[in-house]
């Protein structure tokens, strides 16, 4: 029998050391939401993309983003068939199970955009025809942080999206060497293998579905959104849909663990990766040194913890 924990170790062959952001990862994944990856280039957020899709036997598509890259390039095009006279549809890159949007800050606003439909609608418009999407359908989207070279803001209503925000970070010296100790004995993504199968993937997640959130966790929820919006350091709070993603990643993150219920430390344990980037800070907040972590790290502290024994 497939389990998630049978996933995450195989992925554990390429990416070394980051036990916690790839449990959030495939978390993410069995809520049926997308992922962002804002690092440093070289850090392995596209090696842990391409290691996941390999692993759940995804068709898997990677667009590097540059600023030349255009909508039809990602949601595809219409094209004379010159044979028929009708026009033919192209699919885009973005119609496969796993889609890499690489270091997506770098594309143009309006590219950007055309990944909106397909991650909240699960499915792509070209010249007035709606075409879904494959299911299961996952974005990975990758970031380098704000102020590199070529780099522009992602708009809040993308950041939103996007069910979690990770970050991988340098490895430490042990996991570091580690890795250069694969290297040595060829490419570590050549032993990562196919261990599940789509069907699996789609029953791990009706699974999850079905885990029990008792009234006293959501009002828990709740109250933590609340939080967040009457915060004097924030300026725009999580929204509705941020309380659903905390919802739906608890009670993935409670199916991990193999419980049939969701507790309080499900919550809190994923609601920094859930929550930090749908916040928008105060110029004040900002000015004093605080960050979107430390708001979320407070506001946690401060909310109360329902007992539900």
């Amino acid at each position: 029998m497939i389990t998630p924990e049978t996933i995450i170790n195989e992925v554990k062959k390429a990416v070394v050391g980051k036990d916690d952001v790839l449990g959030l990862a495939f978390t993410a994944i069995l809520a049926r939401g997308h992922i962002l990856l804002e690092d440093i280039p070289g850090v392995g957020k596209t090696t842990m993309a391409l290691a996941f899709s390999k692993a759940l036997g995804l068709d898997y598509n990677r667009v590097q983003f540059t600023p030349d890259v255009l909508p039809s390039d990602i949601v595809g095009f219409s094209l004379l068939d010159k044979d028929s006279g009708q026009m033919q549809y192209m699919p885009g890159a973005i119609l496969c199970n796993l889609f890499l949007a690489d270091e997506l800050n770098r594309a143009t606003s309006r590219t950007q955009s055309a990944l909106l439909e397909a991650m909240e609608e699960g499915r792509v418009t070209v010249d007035g025809e709606t075409h879904n999407v494959p299911d299961p359908f996952v974005v990975i989207a990758t970031q380098n942080p704000v102020g590199s070279s070529g780099t522009q803001l992602l708009p809040e209503s993308q950041l939103d999206r996007f069910m979690v925000r990770l970050s991988l970070g340098y490895p430490n010296p042990a996991d570091e060497l580690d890795l250069l100790q694969r290297k040595q004995k060829g490419n570590p993504m050549d032993k990562v293998q196919r261990v599940a199968e789509r069907q699996e993937l789609a029953a791990m997640r009706a699974q999850a579905d079905e885990v029990y959130v008792d009234k006293k966790i959501m009002e828990y929820v709740i109250r933590l959104s609340t939080t967040s919006r009457v915060n004097p350091n924030v300026l725009h709070g999580a929204s509705p849909r941020a309380s659903i993603a905390v919802a739906s990643m608890a009670k993935a993150m409670a199916y991990i663990h193999g419980r049939d219920f969701v507790i309080p430390d499900d919550v809190k344990y994923i609601y920094p990766a859930t929550v930090t980037h749908r916040l928008l800070l105060t110029a004040e907040a900002k000015a004093s040194g605080k960050t979107a972590r430390s708001v979320v790290d407070d506001i946690i502290a401060m909310t109360a913890v329902p007992d539900v024994r």
